[in-house]
């Protein structure tokens, strides 16, 4: 039976405001930021002194098998690993840079390479595997200049490596080798003999250290090095568990996906785990038709106390929680929270997860979100109240203060705190800009009261404004909520939209399927592709739900009339999506073109208002 989690132990806010004359809002909370430390890892030293054989992190062997690495043991190959980085004479002008994805390898580099004061960078791996010129790598060498490289395999990057970064850049490594420069076995690195220089350099180590180097997607243009310091990561755990109450007394046990080289799971749950003494299972699996199984197999055996996915992960566990009885009982046995962020969760796989978990157990499960960003650590909002539905952002973590701005009809969001970046590396432009006249970093993303006039209720994300545009009415769309709304009022058949129509008079959607639900409309589980999409039942469904979305709608710029479902997924070489799952808009829109001026079109493909109607029982 799982255990009754109704009373999880949680923050008690008590949230301060106030307006300006210019109509701007401050929001904060009373009760300030607690104490934290000077460096992550001295967080970490403390652990392996007081806990030295608790297993810190897992991740599986070519067997099959966990493979553990308690605190003692890490806290050992971080001085070692420590050492050598010193030796080599790494620093925040020749960094670490980090090419493969996670592992226990990689997790010990980044902080060997913070316990001396060289910061890290990770990069999703598809930025050197993709294959051709490999234009955003090459940017990113320019801007950071790394002084050596790991991959955990050096074979898989050894084309990359040789293309991008001068031969005097030597590769760490598990197995593998670059032909053209010196390659270092990881377990000898991780064996050197600790000296006087590295503790010398760990103790040199404060708050304004850079730790390491977070890459935005470079969707739009080129990756931005977002700066993370000592403070930024140290302060924002103890924002974390200022919030996560619980965890003070219930070390987290989390079983992970998510990539590093973003900062969701790369600063949050990564530094969450160490902070509070807790265990990190790396989970092999993905939200992706051929990797889900990965996670299932991983969650049927391990039991996290706090869970983090995108809502596309959800839904693909939803599948499979629904008709296994095993992988229910155990994903929920200690579960104390489960938090989604990347995309916003549609209102039938909120209503899943709930019922699913109010079934499982006593009382159910706290399901919410937050928001932040990389420059913001990323805890920035939090929202921990007991929800009817998906969306509601939060309050402002302790010491963060949330500045709303008028811009327009909209309130645009910014932030101080102790956990938000000095910058971006080498860009003093762009850093400048980054910022307002008070010093609040810029989200570029619009806000808006959960309840009008009571921030202590939590805010609701009211669109990202650099993606809003003009109907040929000259009216205004918010594209976040269009997107939001209409995914919920399509019950399961998206995943996700893309809302076109700038220029237009009416609005149309790029539809990205859910595949299992469709093929469930269509009686059919051997179709696909085309086939599953030009489905009469499929088009039907669809068609009527388009309806009912436009019949409710306020408005034209609120009203989406013709869509069409995307056969081709997105595509991360493009930069339409993350390798964490979220969409970029603009992105989508402009690498397809041809699909957006088909929704004015009589294409076949186009499911429009009416054409159903119009073309019959079918």
């Amino acid at each position: 039976m799982a255990e009754d989690l109704s009373d999880v132990a949680l923050w008690s806010p008590s949230v301060r405001s106030e307006t300006r004359t210019d109509g701007s809002v401050l929001v904060w909370q009373e009760e300030p930021l607690g104490p934290y430390p000077r460096c992550i890892t001295e967080r970490f030293m403390d652990w392996a002194g007081k806990v030295p054989d608790r297993i810190w992190m897992a991740e599986r062997d070519a067997g099959g098998a966990w493979h553990e690495t308690s605190y003692g043991e890490g806290a050992a190959r971080i001085r070692s690993i420590g050492t050598a980085l010193v030796g080599r004479g790494l620093s925040p002008d020749r960094p670490l840079l980090i090419l493969s994805g996670n592992s226990t390898a990689h997790a010990l580099m980044a902080l060997g390479a913070q316990h001396v004061g060289v910061p890290s960078a990770a990069l999703a791996p598809a930025y050197s595997l993709a294959g051709g010129d490999h234009i955003k790598l090459r940017d990113i060498a320019r801007q950071l200049t790394p002084g050596m490289i790991f991959a955990d395999n050096a074979g898989r990057f050894a084309a990359a490596i040789a293309a991008v970064f001068g031969p005097d850049v030597p590769v760490v490594t598990l197995a593998g080798i670059v032909g053209d420069r010196e390659t270092i076995a990881y377990r000898d690195f991780a064996a050197t003999p600790p000296d006087a220089a590295m503790d010398a350099a760990h103790a040199a180590v404060g708050p304004d250290t850079v730790a390491k180097f977070l890459f935005t997607s470079g969707t739009t243009g080129s990756p931005k090095a977002v700066i993370q310091t000592q403070r930024m990561l140290c302060a924002n755990q103890q924002m974390v568990l200022q919030c996560y109450a619980f965890m003070a007394t219930t070390p987290p046990v989390v079983v992970d996906w998510a990539p590093w080289n973003h900062t969701a799971s790369g600063n949050k749950v990564f530094n969450l785990v160490i902070y509070n003494g807790g265990t990190y299972y790396i989970d092999d699996g993905r939200p992706t038709p051929d990797l889900i199984g990965r996670t299932i197999a991983n969650l049927r055996e391990i039991s996290p106390t706090w869970y983090f996915n995108v809502p596309l992960g959800y839904q693909m566990l939803l599948d499979a929680m629904e008709t296994d009885p095993k992988l229910r009982q155990t994903f929920f046995h200690r579960v104390q929270m489960l938090m989604y962020a990347g995309a916003g969760m549609s209102k039938p796989v909120w209503d899943r997860i709930t019922g699913l978990a109010e079934a499982t157990v006593p009382g159910g499960v706290l399901l919410c979100t937050g928001f932040g960003s990389t420059e913001t650590g990323p805890f920035a909002l939090m929202c921990t109240d007991r929800q009817d539905t998906s969306g509601n952002l939060g309050i402002p973590a302790h010491g963060v203060t949330f500045k709303l701005t008028p811009q327009g009809d909209k309130l645009e969001g910014r932030v101080k705190s102790p956990s938000v970046t000095p910058g971006y590396w080498r860009n003093p432009d762009l850093t400048a800009k980054a910022f307002d006249e008070e010093g609040f970093y810029r989200f570029g993303d619009a806000f808006r009261f959960a309840v009008p006039g009571n921030p202590a209720a939590g805010f609701i994300f009211d669109g990202r404004l650099a993606e809003n545009f003009k109907l040929a009415t000259g009216t205004w769309v918010a594209v976040g909520p269009v997107r939001a709304q209409l995914t919920n009022d399509l019950k399961g058949l998206a995943s996700d939209a893309v809302i076109a129509g700038e220029g237009h008079r009416e609005l149309g959607a790029l539809v990205v399927p859910d595949w299992s639900a469709l093929k469930a409309v269509a009686g059919d589980p051997s179709l696909d592709g085309e086939a599953l999409l030009h489905h009469p039942k499929v088009r039907k469904a669809a068609a009527q739900m388009l309806a009912t979305h436009a019949a409710s709608a306020t408005g034209s710029a609120s009203r989406v009339t013709r869509l069409m479902f995307m056969e081709v997924p997105l595509s991360f070489d493009k930069g339409e999506v993350t390798d964490k799952g979220s969409i970029n808009q603009r992105a989508v829109l402009q690498h397809r073109q041809d699909l957006v001026d088909c929704l004015w079109s009589d294409d076949p493909r186009v499911i429009a208002l009416g054409s159903w109607d119009r073309s019959g029982d079918q």
